[in-house]
C-alpha cells in the first residue's frame, strides 16, 4: 500500500514537474483564489459564520496585517495560501531536482515579492498612525456569570445584584460612560419595571452614560398585548444607550443571528427543526439596519456589534460612517468557559478596527474585555497584574475620539468594501470553469 501511494506521489510530482513554470505559477495563485472563495462562502452562507478564516492566525504580525484595510482579512488569507502554495512548489521541485540549484527559488519569487510589498505597506502605515488627541474614560464592567446560571431562572434576581454591586465599584473611577455586556440584565429592560428602575437609579445617581445589552420586543404589524406573549411580539437581542437623566436615547437590534442559538434556519419550510433546538418558538428576530448611538453630551458617535457580529467584516463596515468614534462589541461567551475561543473571539474581532481604520471596544461578560485600537493592538487585556482575563472585575481605559467637527477618512476597504474578495471568487469560477471546459474537450477529442 505504501508503495502504491509513493508511485502516485511521483507521478503526480512528474506531471507538476512538467508543467511550465508559468502554470505553477497561475495554480498558486489559483490555490489563494479559491481559499479565499470558500472564506466569502463561509462568511454568508445561512446567515454565514465567517469565525478563523485563515488571515486571522497572523493577528499579531502588525506589519503584515495592516493590508486588511485595502483588501480586508481576505487578503491577507489570500498572501498566506500564496506563499504556502509557492513553498510547497518549490518543495516538489528541489526534491526531484535536487542539483537544479536556485531553480526553486523561481517558484516563490512572486509571493515573497507581494509579501514584502504588504509588509512595506504595513510599516509605512504603522509609523504614520496619529492617535486622536481627544479620549473618552470607558469603564467596561466583566460580571463572569456562568451560562448555566444565566439559563436558571430563578439566578434572575443575584447575578442581576451582583451587576450591580460590581458597577457600583467600577463607577468609583467616574467614567464618563460605563458599558455592560450583552444581554447582561436578566429581564427586558424597557418592560421590566424593577430592571429599568435599577438602572436609570445607578445612572442618575452617579451621572454616567450608559450602555448595556438587553433583549427587548416590539409588537408584530400593529398588534398590541402583553410582551410575554409570543404570538404578539417579535424578540431581539438588542443594545440601549441611556443619558445621565436615565433616558433611553439610542437602541440598535442584533441583525446576525446565531444559527440554532437564536434562530432555526428553513424553519418556514421545515418547522420539525424548531423542536430539534433548545430555543423552540423562542427564536429572535434579526434587526434591519445598522443604528450609531449618538451620546450628544459626550460628544461621542459608536456603533454597536453585538455577539459574534464583529467577526463579520461586511457587517461591520456598513456600521462605520466618517463620524463614528469606534465600534463597540457587547457579547456573551460565557458557553466558551476558559478556552482557546474567547481569544480566537477577541482575535476575530480585532480585524474589523484595522480594516476600518478605528477603535473596537470589547465588553464581554467572560473573557477579553479589552479594546483594540485602529492598528489592531489589544490594550487592557489583562487585570492589572493577573494574567486571568475569564474572572469578575472592571477596566478603565481611555478611548481616543475624533476631535469635535472632524471627520474621519475612511480606509479604502471601508470605501469600496470586499472587492478583493469577489474579484478572488471571479478568478476561482474563471479557474475552475476553463479547467473543467479543458477537460471536456480533451475527453470529446480523445473518443
Amino acid at each position: 500500500m505504501a508503495c502504491g501511494w509513493s508511485s502516485g506521489f511521483l507521478a503526480v510530482a512528474n506531471r507538476f514537474l512538467a508543467a511550465s513554470w508559468s502554470q505553477r505559477a497561475v495554480w498558486a495563485f489559483c490555490c489563494a483564489a479559491l481559499w479565499v472563495t470558500l472564506e466569502m462562502v463561509a462568511a454568508r452562507f445561512l446567515t454565514g459564520f465567517p469565525w478563523n478564516f485563515l488571515g486571522v492566525s497572523q493577528y499579531k504580525i502588525l506589519p503584515l496585517i495592516q493590508i486588511a484595510s485595502v483588501t480586508g482579512v481576505y487578503g491577507i488569507s489570500f498572501l498566506v495560501v500564496w506563499v504556502s502554495a509557492g513553498l510547497l512548489s518549490a518543495a516538489v521541485v528541489l526534491a526531484r531536482r535536487p542539483l537544479a540549484h536556485r531553480i526553486w527559488l523561481a517558484e516563490v519569487v512572486l509571493p515573497l515579492l507581494a509579501a514584502a510589498s504588504v509588509i512595506g505597506f504595513g510599516v509605512r502605515r504603522l509609523s504614520d498612525f496619529q492617535p486622536g488627541q481627544r479620549t473618552l474614560k470607558v469603564t467596561l464592567v466583566q460580571p463572569s456569570i456562568p451560562q448555566t446560571l444565566i439559563w436558571n431562572p430563578k439566578e434572575n434576581t443575584n447575578r442581576f445584584d451582583r451587576l450591580i454591586r460590581l458597577s457600583e465599584a467600577a463607577l468609583a473611577t467616574k467614567p464618563d460612560l460605563l458599558i455592560w455586556p450583552e444581554a447582561a440584565v436578566p429581564n427586558m429592560l424597557r418592560y421590566d419595571s424593577h430592571t429599568f428602575a435599577a438602572v436609570t437609579n445607578l445612572v442618575r445617581t452617579h451621572k454616567v452614560w450608559m450602555i448595556l445589552g438587553a433583549d427587548d420586543a416590539e409588537p408584530k404589524h400593529g398588534l398590541t398585548g402583553a410582551a410575554g406573549e409570543a404570538r404578539d411580539y417579535d424578540f431581539f437581542n438588542s443594545s440601549f444607550a441611556l443619558d445621565p437623566n436615565g433616558n433611553i436615547v439610542g437602541a440598535y437590534q442584533k441583525r446576525r443571528l446565531v444559527i440554532f442559538g437564536e434562530y432555526v434556519p428553513l424553519a418556514r419550510w421545515l418547522p420539525f427543526l424548531k423542536h430539534l433546538t433548545p430555543i423552540g418558538d423562542n427564536a429572535f428576530t434579526p434587526g434591519k439596519s445598522p443604528t450609531p448611538h449618538r451620546l450628544a453630551g459626550l460628544g461621542v458617535t459608536l456603533s454597536v456589534l453585538i455577539c459574534f457580529e464583529d467577526t463579520f467584516p461586511l457587517l461591520a463596515r456598513e456600521s462605520v460612517a466618517e463620524d463614528t468614534d469606534f465600534l463597540l462589541n457587547l457579547t456573551n461567551n460565557g458557553w466558551f468557559g476558559e478556552s482557546a475561543s474567547q481569544w480566537q473571539h477577541a482575535a476575530n474581532g480585532l480585524f474589523r478596527a484595522v480594516e476600518n481604520g478605528l477603535p473596537l471596544v470589547r465588553c464581554a461578560n467572560n473573557g477579553l474585555t479589552c479594546w483594540v485600537d485602529a492598528l489592531g493592538r489589544m490594550h487592557e487585556v489583562y487585570f492589572g497584574d493577573s494574567r486571568d482575563i475569564y474572572g469578575p472585575g472592571f477596566k478603565t481605559a481611555q478611548i481616543p475620539l475624533l476631535s469635535p467637527g472632524q471627520g474621519r477618512e475612511l480606509t479604502f476597504y471601508a470605501r469600496h468594501g470586499d472587492w478583493f474578495g469577489w474579484s478572488c471568487v471571479g478568478w476561482a469560477v474563471l479557474a475552475v470553469g476553463s479547467s473543467f471546459t479543458g477537460r471536456r474537450q480533451k475527453s470529446i477529442g480523445s473518443a
